[in-house]
């Protein structure tokens, strides 16, 4: 029984958050905008194949890490219960979103749409807004030190090289 909540909150997380972000909000612009639209070929649909798989890789390393340290979604309504600080949380405060702007950069290079280009800009300006507004003051009121002390050592969307070595 347990496994089969863990697989209904993880299903529901993923649909509701990137798989909109992906699917539903770029196909629901495109239908809206009557914007036609086709597979490119050349080196912007390698690019984008690229960028894509990176992307979820990136996801799906990042979200197993929500499962396994954080006990937890990357669902605001069922959120990690402990700070993850490790692999690329090591590099970047919000990697799980770098991987949903990767995937949805590549959309755009694989389908020349602009509508989907507008959609990301929508998005990214949105999310640049939550997560220092919301989100981060979440994150300090719920793991307090250990959040203000990662926030200060680790980037919020640009990587750093070295990884930071919490104590």
């Amino acid at each position: 029984m347990g496994n089969i909540k863990t697989v209904s909150r993880w299903v529901r997380a993923i649909v509701i958050l990137p798989f909109n972000a992906l699917v539903t909000l770029p196909a629901a612009a495109l239908w809206l905008s009557g914007e036609k639209f086709a597979l490119v070929g050349g080196w912007k649909f390698a690019v984008g194949c690229v960028l894509f798989a990176g992307g979820l890789a990136l996801a799906v390393w990042t979200m197993v890490l929500f499962h396994r340290i954080g006990k937890g979604t990357p669902a605001p309504w069922d959120p990690p219960r402990k700070l993850v600080v490790a692999g690329p949380y090591r590099h970047v405060r919000n990697p799980m979103l770098t991987s949903v702007f990767a995937m949805q950069v590549a959309e755009i290079l694989m389908t020349g749409a602009w509508t989907i280009a507008a959609v990301f800009a929508v998005f990214l300006c949105a999310n640049m807004l939550y997560f220092p507004l919301v989100e981060e003051r979440e994150l300090l009121r719920r793991f307090g030190a250990d959040y203000a002390r990662y926030k200060a050592n680790v980037p919020r969307y640009i990587p750093r090289l070295r990884p930071w070595k919490p104590l």
